[in-house]
């Protein structure tokens, strides 16, 4: 630890015994003896007197909406609450705060710091207790009461606020051992007085209550900001709520300390955790969500009260909305790493079809057409943070329509393999860090893929399920085992060391990225097992031919014999074997071929794994393992067909082409009456196999009976002679030919396909292609 942190942390152990200390002497908590009501300083999102013409748009262009939060309401009078991925569960007459309902667990009634809440068998799962005790259903009764008019709404609200403030006295409990849960408390208790400030149905006291009630929450959260114990999201959640009380609170000193604290933070954070390609650097799609969400609430606020706003920090929301958007337009969001199943504005908005969410502010915020697209249309947060007029931006932008393509996110290692064809296609590769610090979000996940066709999932990542359970199901979902990539010897690519923490992690990375009209290449390994008694290294190559196949080729360099598992996790649908390999069927629209060959004996073997949409559900998948042990060198390849083809076949060769010199690894790909031959070689240098010869490190033919060679392709090399023909300048052929390919050199461009890639994917790919 540094000196600071050693500072920080003294402080606030010092500081935590000094609360009690002022608790056990009965001394009343800070803000007890504010006495004057809570008026906002500052404009909230929308003013007083523009909620009802927004609640009158709202109903127009979103009905569905309106019925959905009375429908939750009229639940949450019963006391059944839908928190995470748990529906229904019964609180019963008097609520009890400090319970998880599902484990049924009840956290001890103790000074907050001494709480065990990562111990499951004394608390249950903590996350489900504090989901209730962020008070996000608060709003939702608010906002019935709003729709509604029905008082009984709003009586419920204020009976649970009073209820909640007498059953969870300062600083006791578990609703206090989290800055972060009282940071989402105060954005919820600040979006309910402004809903229905100025309402009969406000209690007289509650003016004055709400702002003693955040004073203590300011002052919480500053003396116990996750500085060093959460530094990501949890301290932007902080920061922005910290913000909010100084922007919206009557003025004090300490408040105006909070609002320029605040900001400061958020302001600094942008910048930290944020990658330059625009994604969050907690290497999960759930995360970078919720830091947008944060960013974007704070943004609109700042504006709204005249806060300046620097450029760089529109240029780091913008990016954010644009990696979000690239990712959206080829497909459904991937999952990568952990989803705690929170929103900032909806926390019944966790599944994975919610995360586009931000593209629909995005749009009208930044008069951005493309983020409308994506967003599909616009959503209530919409309304809520821009008002009626934010609303009429995102409609009045143009119609905009784009093809889905590859790409490239450089600093998280997120590849896109996308191509317009009849069906939509998207295949995308994890090859990035695990994670910052403990990578504590990040899963043993390197090399793995997820695979979608037509918006259905094929191939997925597992989800998260739990953050605390006594039967392993935390590491299991997290673990290499549970993704679709190669397992050695049993292990995890990295050694888990906690809940939150890893040893040893497995930092993938892009060796070879190239895009092109014709096809994609990708090659990219990781070190995770380099911590062996026996270091192996793996390998990842993967060929798209579009919209035809792809052929997922996996490498492992090392010494001595090891148990091999290649593995595939499929969406909940009908796996089956059928002659040749094996095909999946999600639905009628979104159905794959997939087929194996290795050089060793590898045995396929058929399971029942687990697929979590949101934290805390799960649901049966089927999962697919070829496993062998075998010496190393080894390899094998996979090839999926976006389609059922029960006619298809995969073969290997392994060939010496020039003895002790070029060893070259030739796969046969049959799918009806054509042939697709690709050659892999383990070094730059002259080979021949066959009818072929080249000095390149990749060779793709497609062969058809009685046709001539019409187009091929090769990778790190200069020619390709086939029977003895050199395929040259001057032949009638076509030839693919994306930037970075090493044959634009010696071969004639003439007929090539027309590279698409923009400007700057194309200085990218360059930089790409030079490092391998």
């Amino acid at each position: 630890m540094s000196r600071d942190e050693i500072a920080v942390r003294t402080t606030q152990e010092v500081l935590k015994r000094l609360d009690m200390l002022r608790a056990s002497a009965r001394i009343r908590p800070p803000g007890a003896n504010v006495a004057a009501p809570f008026e906002s300083r500052g404009h909230f999102f929308f003013p007083r007197e523009k909620a009802g013409s927004i609640v009158e748009r709202l109903g127009a262009a979103l009905p569905h909406a309106l019925e959905q939060t009375v429908e939750r309401a009229e639940r949450i009078l019963q006391h059944r609450f839908d928190l995470l991925g748990y529906e229904n569960l019964n609180h019963k007459v008097e609520i009890d705060w400090h319970c998880d309902p599902v484990h049924r667990k009840s956290a001890p009634r103790i000074a907050w710091f001494k709480v065990p809440y990562l111990d499951f068998e004394q608390v249950g799962d903590h996350k489900i207790t504090w989901e209730l005790n962020r008070h996000q259903y608060f709003v939702t009764l608010a906002k019935a009461y709003r729709f509604t008019e029905h008082p009984r709404y709003a009586e419920e609200l204020f009976r649970q606020w009073y209820h909640w403030r007498e059953q969870n006295p300062y600083p006791i409990g578990i609703n206090w051992a989290s800055s972060l849960e009282v940071a989402f408390r105060t954005l919820s208790w600040l979006w309910v007085w402004h809903l229905l400030e100025g309402s009969p149905v406000v209690p007289q006291p509650f003016a004055v209550d709400l702002h003693r009630a955040l004073i203590l929450n300011g002052r919480h959260i500053e003396r116990y900001l996750s500085t060093y114990f959460a530094p990501n999201t949890h301290l932007l959640g902080e920061a922005v709520a910290l913000f909010f009380i100084g922007t919206l609170a009557p003025w004090s000193p300490a408040v105006q300390r909070w609002q320029h604290l605040g900001w400061r933070i958020i302001l600094r954070e942008a910048q930290r955790q944020v990658q330059p390609d625009g994604m969050h650097f907690e290497q999960s799609i759930h995360y970078h969500v919720y830091a947008v969400d944060f960013f974007l609430h704070a943004r609109i606020l700042a504006d709204r009260n005249g806060t300046a706003i620097p450029a760089s920090f529109d240029q780091t929301i913008e990016g954010m909305l644009e990696a979000l958007c690239a990712l959206r337009r080829s497909g459904p969001l991937p999952q990568f790493g952990d989803d705690d199943g929170g929103r900032v504005f909806d926390g019944a908005r966790n599944l994975r079809r919610h995360m586009s969410d931000p593209l629909a502010v995005g749009a009208a915020l930044y008069n951005r057409a493309d983020f409308k697209e994506a967003a599909g249309s616009a959503t209530e947060e919409t309304f809520w943070l821009l008002g009626t007029a934010g609303a009429e931006r995102f409609d009045s932008l143009p119609d905009f329509k784009s093809a889905p393509e590859s790409f490239a996110l450089q600093g998280s290692g997120i590849h896109v393999m996308s191509a317009s064809s009849s069906a939509e296609q998207q295949l995308v590769i994890d090859a990035g860090p695990q994670g910052p610090g403990w990578a504590g979000h990040g899963h043993a996940d390197a090399l793995s893929i997820q695979l979608a066709l037509n918006g259905l999932p094929i191939l997925i990542d597992p989800g998260t399920y739990t953050y605390s359970d006594v039967a392993g199901e935390r590491g299991r979902f997290r673990e290499t085992g549970s993704h679709n990539t190669v397992r050695l010897d049993g292990a995890s690519q990295a050694e888990p060391a906690g809940s939150f923490k890893w040893n040893a992690l497995a930092h993938g990375q892009a060796e070879r990225w190239i895009t092109g009209n014709m096809f994609d290449f990708f090659v990219g390994s990781h070190s995770g097992y380099s911590r062996l008694a026996r270091p192996v290294l793996h390998r990842r190559y993967i060929f798209y031919l579009k919209p035809d196949f792809w052929l997922i080729r996996d490498v492992l360099e090392g010494q001595g014999s090891h148990q091999v598992e290649v593995l595939w996790n499929f969406a909940p649908g009908a796996l089956r074997v059928v002659p040749g390999g094996f095909e999946f069927a999600a639905s009628e629209q979104s159905a794959a071929t997939l087929l194996f060959a290795g050089v060793a004996a590898f045995v396929p073997d058929l399971s029942q794994g687990w697929y979590s949409p949101t934290y805390g559900r799960r649901e049966p998948c089927p999962v697919l393992r070829f496993s062998t042990t075998s010496p190393l060198p080894a390899e094998c390849a996979t090839a999926v067909i976006p389609h059922l083809c029960r006619n298809a076949k995969l073969e290997t060769f392994c060939v010496n082409a020039t003895e002790r010199t070029v060893s070259v690894h030739h796969y046969r790909l049959s799918i009806g009456g054509k042939t697709h031959e690709m050659f892999f070689s383990n070094r730059a240098g002259d080979w021949q196999v066959g009818q072929f010869a080249s000095d390149a490190r990749f060779v793709y033919c497609p062969v058809s009976s009685g046709d001539n060679l019409q187009e091929f392709a090769i990778c790190d090399g200069t020619y390709l002679d086939v029977n003895g023909e050199r395929r040259s300048e001057g032949s009638d052929i076509r030839i693919s030919c994306p930037i970075g390919f090493n044959a634009l050199r010696r071969l004639s461009i003439r007929g090539c396909e027309e590279d698409a890639t923009p400007p700057s994917a194309r200085a990218m790919v360059e930089n790409v292609s030079r490092s391998y």
